[in-house]
């Protein structure tokens, strides 16, 4: 009786294709007047298939606006944070992709984008490119210098920087920006993400620590620029204590202390 002989391996499935497009999740707190511009704006990118605007508590008519202009609303009762808009925004582009299948593809990336951006927003593009061709699993927009002067000195721009580079060994140039592209899976790899204002500055760091792609894309975006006022402070004040919270749990404290300055 002859050896039996081994069954042959059936060969390997395809994985899905990757997505030939991108979900936007806007996390957005009172933005009714610049809202619909900014929903507009990204709807007529060709990348673009879905636009999920999250609602994080707003008193004026910022929902209704955005729902009008064509995105997917959702909506938190109550405000809960940047990072929970993000979250909720990034269950809604699941959500939506259960209930409409793309046979063969892979989930659309992500681009995160802050609501102020109006018809600017369309220059948010060029991050979508290096995630799009596989060739960067996160990328950061930078912004040129805005129209309206700011009324900070840079200080949670620069604990933001100190603390990215103690803890991932890279210095950003603008670790807060709020305008990000990243895949699903660089998604996930970063949960949970930091509360509040620390969520940017962690996002880099924990996927840098993962070993994943993170570039910084230029793009012509302007935003309403914070001012001086006594609310303004107070918004930097949570900024900060959020970032060095988000730095003291990846064990960069050190960059809480102040730099040192050359010939001190």
């Amino acid at each position: 009786m002859p050896p039996s002989q081994p069954s042959p391996t059936p060969p390997a499935q395809p994985g899905p294709a990757p997505s030939p497009t991108v979900a936007v999740v806007v996390p957005a707190k009172d933005e009714a007047e610049r809202i619909a511009a900014t929903v507009t704006a990204l709807r007529a990118l060709p990348v673009t298939d879905l636009v999920v605007v999250v609602d994080d508590g707003s008193s004026d008519g910022t929902a209704r606006l955005a729902r009008e202009a064509g995105a997917v609303v959702v909506a938190h009762e109550r405000n809960r944070g940047k990072a929970a808009a993000m979250t909720t925004g990034a269950r809604a582009v699941a959500a939506h992709e259960a209930a409409n299948p793309r046979p063969g593809t892979g989930p659309r990336p992500l681009l995160f984008v802050d609501a102020d951006l109006a018809e600017t927003a369309a220059a948010t593009a060029p991050l979508t490119v290096p995630v799009l061709a596989g060739e960067a699993d996160m990328t950061i927009a930078v912004l040129p210098q805005q129209a309206t002067a700011g009324g900070g000195r840079g200080l949670v721009v620069g604990l933001a920087r100190r603390g990215t580079l103690a803890a991932a060994g890279w210095s950003p140039q603008q670790p807060l920006s709020g305008m990000r592209c990243l895949t699903r899976a660089a998604f996930e790899a970063a949960q949970p993400l930091a509360r509040g204002w620390g969520v940017e500055t962690a996002l880099t760091i924990d996927l840098l620590r993962a070993g994943l792609r993170v570039v910084e894309v230029p793009c012509e975006l302007h935003h309403r620029v914070t001012g001086t006022d006594l609310r303004a402070q107070l918004h930097r004040a949570a900024q900060y204590r959020d970032v060095a919270r988000a730095l003291l749990r990846r064990g960069a404290a050190g960059a809480l202390l102040p730099a040192r300055r050359s010939g001190a």
